[in-house]
């Protein structure tokens, strides 16, 4: 998935199976960003937020989330 941080409006873009386009408000700074990626990606996907896991791009736009 491809994530922007700091944008105007929220919203979740799938453009692929299993392949997302993300933008959120938060910035990156103190991760603030990938918690709320989490959450978004969490209710598109109807699971919880506790059953998904951050695999890569902790500090990166591009990041892999792994649903457990």
């Amino acid at each position: 998935m491809k994530v922007k941080a700091g944008a105007r409006k929220e919203r979740v873009v799938e453009i692929g199976p299993g392949r997302f386009e993300i933008q959120v408000k938060e910035k990156a700074a103190q991760n603030a960003a990938n918690g709320r990626v989490v959450a978004l990606i969490a209710r598109h996907l109807r699971v919880p937020e506790k059953s998904l896991h951050m695999v890569s791009g902790h500090h990166h736009p591009k990041k892999t989330l792994r649903v457990i």
